[in-house]
Parts: C-alpha cells; sequence; structure tokens
C-alpha cells in the first residue's frame, strides 16, 4: 500500500468516461452519506453528459432507511435483492473506499473489468490493485468533493455552484453527513466553500437535514438505549466502549441500518477521547464468528489516531473515524478493543 494516492487527475477520468456506453457505480458495503452522495451525483452527471451514458448504482446492504427517497430518478441496484450487475458495463466508477474488503460483494464485477476502472476516495490508505486508474484527496472531509469535481467536468460546466440540482443535492449531503453536518475536525474553508457553491446549485438543506437526521423509527430509540446501557469506561473514563448483541436487534425490531451516530454518542462525555461501538455480526454463509468494530475519536492535544488503531485489526479509516471486522465474538473482541485503546490513551 506504499503507492496509494492519484495516478490521474480529474480531467483525464472526465475525458476517460466520455467514450463509456454503460457504467456501473459502486461503493463499500452498508453505504453512508458520503458514499450514496458521491455515487448517485456521479451517475447522474454521466446520465446527463452529452454523451447520455447509461450509468447506474450497484449497492450491497444494509441501506439506510431514506436511502430510496435519496436515489429515486435514478437506476440502482442491491446485490443481495438482485444479485451481480448485468453483463454489459465496460467501464465502472469506484467511490469512497479503495480497500478490497470492503467491496467484496461487487468484486466479481471490478475484477472482470479490472483495466476499465476508475477510483475516487479520501481515505488515508487503500489496495493499489482495486483500480489503477485513481484519484485519492485525503485532505477532502468527503469523496463528495472530488466527486463535484468530477461532474462538474462530465457536464462541461465551470463548477459544482453551476451543477444541476439534483446533482448537487446528493453532493451536498455526503458532504454534511461524513462532516457531522459541519461540525467535525474535517471541515476546511475548501469544505465550507463547496457546501455554499451546492447550494448556490439549488440544494434544499433543510430539507436533506429532514429527510437524513429526522426520521427515526423509535425502535432506533430503544437500540440506542440498550447501546447507551451497555457502555463500559476504561483508561480512566478516557475510553468508553458499547456493545450490540443480535437479541439487542430483535428485541427492539430495529435494523442494522439503524446504528447511524452511535459510534459517536460518548464523545458528549467531557473526559471521553475515544468512543467505540462493537456490533455482533452474522458473517457471510453463517460461518464462525464476527464482531464490528467503529470508533471515533475527539481533535485536540491528546487526540487518538483510530486509523492506526483500526488498522492493527485489519481495518482502517480516518484519522478521527475508522472501523474494522474481528473474526471473533463480542466478548473477545471487546477485551481485544479495550487494550488497545487503553495502550494509546496513556
Amino acid at each position: 500500500m506504499n503507492g496509494w494516492g492519484s495516478t490521474s487527475s480529474i480531467g483525464e477520468i472526465a475525458e476517460w468516461l466520455k467514450g463509456k456506453r454503460r457504467v456501473t457505480v459502486v461503493t463499500h458495503g452498508k453505504p453512508d452519506g458520503d458514499a450514496l452522495g458521491s455515487t448517485l451525483a456521479v451517475a447522474r452527471a454521466l446520465r446527463m453528459s452529452a454523451a447520455r451514458i447509461d450509468a447506474r448504482c450497484w449497492y450491497a446492504g444494509p441501506m439506510p432507511e431514506w436511502a430510496a427517497a435519496l436515489a429515486e430518478g435514478t437506476p440502482w441496484g442491491l446485490v443481495e435483492r438482485d444479485g451481480q450487475p448485468p453483463d454489459g458495463t465496460d467501464a465502472v466508477v469506484i467511490l469512497d473506499t479503495g480497500s478490497w474488503s470492503q467491496l467484496e460483494m461487487v468484486k466479481p464485477l471490478i475484477e472482470k473489468v479490472a483495466p476499465e476502472t476508475a477510483l475516487l476516495d479520501h481515505h488515508l490508505h487503500g489496495d493499489e490493485a482495486v483500480s489503477g486508474r485513481r484519484i485519492v484527496v485525503t485532505s477532502a472531509a468527503a469523496v463528495c468533493e472530488p466527486a463535484a469535481e468530477l461532474c462538474a467536468a462530465v457536464l462541461g460546466v465551470t463548477g459544482p455552484s453551476r451543477l444541476p440540482a439534483e446533482v448537487a443535492s446528493p453532493l451536498y449531503l455526503g458532504l454534511a453527513t461524513d462532516t457531522g453536518w459541519f461540525r467535525f475536525s474535517n471541515v476546511t474553508p475548501g469544505t465550507l466553500r463547496m457546501a455554499a457553491d451546492l447550494i448556490q446549485a439549488g440544494v434544499d438543506h433543510s430539507g436533506l437535514y429532514r429527510l437524513v437526521e429526522q426520521r427515526d423509527k423509535p425502535s432506533r430509540l430503544k437500540l440506542m438505549a440498550r447501546a447507551l446501557e451497555s457502555m463500559e469506561f476504561t483508561a480512566g473514563g478516557r475510553v468508553a466502549v458499547s456493545t450490540l448483541k443480535q437479541q439487542d436487534f430483535t428485541e427492539s425490531g430495529a435494523s442494522a441500518a439503524e446504528t447511524g451516530g452511535f459510534a459517536d454518542l460518548a464523545l458528549s462525555i467531557e473526559a471521553v477521547l475515544v468512543s467505540a461501538i462493537l456490533t455482533e455480526s452474522e458473517p457471510p454463509g453463517g460461518q464462525g464468528l464476527l464482531t464490528k468494530v467503529s470508533m471515533r475519536s475527539k481533535p485536540g492535544p491528546d487526540a487518538v489516531d483510530v486509523n492506526e488503531v483500526c488498522m492493527h485489526m485489519g481495518g482502517g479509516g480516518h484519522a478521527r473515524a475508522a472501523g474494522a471486522k474481528l473474526s471473533c465474538g463480542l466478548i473477545q473482541a471487546k477485551s481485544r478493543v479495550m487494550k488497545a485503546l487503553e495502550e494509546v490513551t496513556v
């Protein structure tokens, strides 16, 4: 992974796409706002371009409750529901990840058209073999930042403020959700300028906030209560770890898609520097044990780089937000996570 970084430019990828007939746009499993926003925006831009490219999004769930409303009008498929994308794809655009471990469900498609792929990402690490045609902007708060530039180039407009509203809206949503609605330390002056440009393009920003943040079901709050009840502290109160069992999902009636934001809950506690939530999951094929780990950390002089912590567990992400999948049960996973975080917060 030493060579992880950009190998192409926005202009080069936009020009390469002009010659394509059918493009499949993909992202990591369990897509978040940035993943959904960037893929939908790129697909819409390609479909609206002068070349009228047949672009479709393909996802691996679970999907957020609001995904269908955001995707309305754009063709998309779900691996668990529709299987692999049909034959005929002559190019693949990958957004918001460069990790094979996050692309397992669509890996057959990527490998099938390997030379005809392009990738946009903003994570610190990735697998070079995923795509040789890459734009990696680690300073971007969300992949929607470089994706907005690609959409502008594909449509031949001067910048994000000139994008059609239906392209600008998912880009704004991705930018907003990956920054905690512009609260997180990853926000830069460029992030806010991009947000302003997208609003100028016609984004209904308050409507998007309501779509994503104000549609909780009682089941989510019941599951949240279980996560809070399970919370344990270590490292002198600087680390908080919560756990969710499959039983918690069953008894609360909640789905895995309803856990968004749970990893941030404990950061509201003054002493807590790092928060982690561990979720007991069913591994593919139903074999063995699997625990999903999501970590968040506060910025500042005592900041913990959770990307580094998760990398030692086979995962990764960002300095303030990262995750991993552990092939063990919840109890063993909790012990491992607590030990790792105690070592970096002493």
